[in-house]
């Protein structure tokens, strides 16, 4: 094989659709542009959120609260997710099983029961779930932020 037998697979190339060539072509006078308007013209491009001149949805809507900066995301995890754990419960033991994500900080609330006696360590406890695990015979440990 030489340079000049090198060609394209068949059907991998296409031939660019020549516009606005007479109404023979298929594609004459609007050249698949629709009729007359701003978005007929060449050069548009439109800014997001546009709306043709009316008074945008994102302004028509009011404001309404804040976001405060202090917020403290926690994971959450029911005590009906912890059936499946022995001994000792971590973070790292819960997002590994996907009941949390891995870096964040974890809250251990009471919904459910909870049957085995487990060692379980997390940033915050709900007052029911740590009364729940320490009548099971086990206990809540507080992990520091």
């Amino acid at each position: 094989m030489k340079l000049h037998d090198l060609s394209p697979a068949a059907g991998s190339k296409k031939a660019r659709k020549r516009l606005g060539r007479g109404p023979g072509s298929g594609t004459g006078k609007t050249a698949g542009r629709g009729h007359n308007g701003q978005r007929s013209r060449s050069g548009f491009s439109q800014r997001f959120g546009f709306e043709g001149g009316q008074m945008p949805l994102v302004r028509r809507v009011p404001k309404r609260g804040f976001t405060n900066i202090f917020r403290v995301e926690y994971s959450v995890v029911n005590l009906s997710r912890l059936g499946a754990f022995e001994g000792e419960v971590t973070p790292e033991s819960l997002a590994a099983n996907g009941l949390a994500r891995a870096g964040r900080l974890v809250k251990i609330l009471g919904d459910g029961e909870c049957e085995q006696a487990l060692k379980v360590s997390a940033h915050k406890f709900s007052k029911s779930a740590r009364v729940k695990i320490e009548a099971a015979g086990g206990s809540c440990e507080v992990l520091e932020r």
